[in-house]
């Protein structure tokens, strides 16, 4: 997987909108944060609800956020559903030989890349990392846990 300081790969993905987005444009003006995740995986299920906390409280809005499923259209508006996401989503899919969760180097998900307006990510999780996100929580101005609640340091995912 690719790791903090490493160039990050462009790649050209379909919205669930059917729109083509690519990395470099998502990126280009402001840092971007990619959440790829797999509906099936329990660490995603855990994780991204913290994840859409961070992008509906976010205060620095030049920061975007997108998720990137590794499943079918369906079965990711059902996750986004079920798990209250909002925050828009790719699709890096089977059938193209998952371009972007290669290109990145992906092993397990969930996986978060912070991805800069130069192309260097600045950012890698991999798995549930409480400590990650409250970083990544800091640079968007929203933590993404509330006073009180119980969470484990870590979940391999």
């Amino acid at each position: 997987m690719l790791t903090a300081g490493e160039r990050a790969p462009d790649f050209e993905l379909a919205g669930l909108s059917g729109a083509r987005f690519t990395r470099s444009a998502i990126s280009r003006e402001h840092p971007v944060l990619l959440a790829f995740f797999k509906v099936s995986c329990p660490v995603c299920q855990y994780t991204f609800p913290f994840l859409e906390r961070l992008y509906r409280g976010r205060s620095n809005q030049e920061i975007g956020m997108y998720a990137i499923s590794q499943d079918s259209a369906k079965a990711t508006r059902e996750f986004h559903k079920e798990f209250g996401v909002s925050m828009p989503t790719l699709l890096d899919k089977e059938a193209e030989g998952y371009p972007a969760s290669n290109a990145y180097g992906l092993s397990q998900v969930p996986s978060l890349f912070l991805v800069e307006p130069d192309g260097v990510i600045s950012q890698a999780l991999m798995g549930f990392d409480k400590k990650g996100l409250i970083e990544l929580g800091q640079r968007l101005g929203k933590a993404p846990f509330e006073p009180g609640e119980s969470v484990p340091e870590w979940k391999p995912g």
